[in-house]
């Protein structure tokens, strides 16, 4: 059979997709050990999970560019959970670092103008799911800052208050939100969670991707895998099995 026609005797098929929209901390998460990589694991043959981490990125620039990333036309229908996760450069300090800190009422309206965005693309509140930064392991980090010839420029206290809004902005939007923020700080070493105090660690990787399918499991679940098991399909005429 010529693939023209296989391709019109079959229906098309949509596979469905999980977006993570953050940033670094979403943009790494598919390297070795990452979280991302493991929910791409956990939901093969049933689901992509598309990385759309981008960073240095803050709430600021993600609400501007979360049109051109998730529309009715580019897969709004197929988009089964969304993923935010900002918040770690938004709380940078303004004094130390201007260009990526959002003060704390604008960071809560650029989530609500997200989530209201995505609920205007018909993505409801049930799929989308508010990640808050982590924890800032302030020694950690200011080694990291003072190799850069800079200051400590954010503090874990600050970001401890935009974790709270993006606590507050999901209970007012009616989504799921993950407060990684408090979460980790239940261990009293959270810098074990932390690579370089901002950044995951391979814990924090694994931390994190556990918490999250605790989220995204009951909503998931039910997905089929997509295309017959290998040993269900008849070899002596597959059309059958697989159009």
């Amino acid at each position: 059979m010529a693939l023209a026609e296989a391709g019109a005797r079959g229906r098309l098929l949509l596979w469905p997709r999980v977006v993570l929209f953050g940033d670094s901390i979403t943009e790494f998460s598919f390297q070795e050990n990452g979280w991302g990589a493991s929910l791409a694991e956990r939901l093969a043959r049933k689901c992509d999970v598309v990385n759309r981490g981008l960073s240095g990125y803050n709430t600021r620039w993600a609400k501007l560019i979360l049109p051109r990333l998730i529309s009715k036309s580019t897969g709004a229908e197929s988009t089964v959970a969304v993923t935010i996760f900002f918040g770690a450069n938004d709380s940078a300090l303004k004094d130390l670092n201007p260009k990526q800190h959002v003060p704390l009422e604008e960071y809560a309206a650029n989530l609500k103008s997200m989530i209201q965005y995505l609920k205007s693309v018909d993505i409801t509140e049930d799929r989308i799911i508010l990640i808050t930064p982590p924890p800032l392991q302030e020694s950690a980090w200011e080694k990291e800052c003072l190799a850069k010839g800079d200051k400590l420029n954010r503090r874990n206290a600050t970001t401890g208050e935009y974790a709270q809004t993006c606590v507050q902005v999901a209970r007012d939007c009616g989504t799921d939100v993950l407060d990684l923020w408090t979460l980790m700080q239940k261990n009293q070493d959270f810098s074990s969670y932390l690579s370089d105090g901002l950044h995951l660690s391979t814990k924090g990787n694994s931390f994190l991707a556990a918490q999250l399918w605790l989220c995204l499991e009951k909503k998931l679940s039910a997905l089929p895998s997509l295309l017959p098991y290998w040993r269900d399909v008849d070899h002596t005429n597959p059309e059958a099995s697989l159009l």
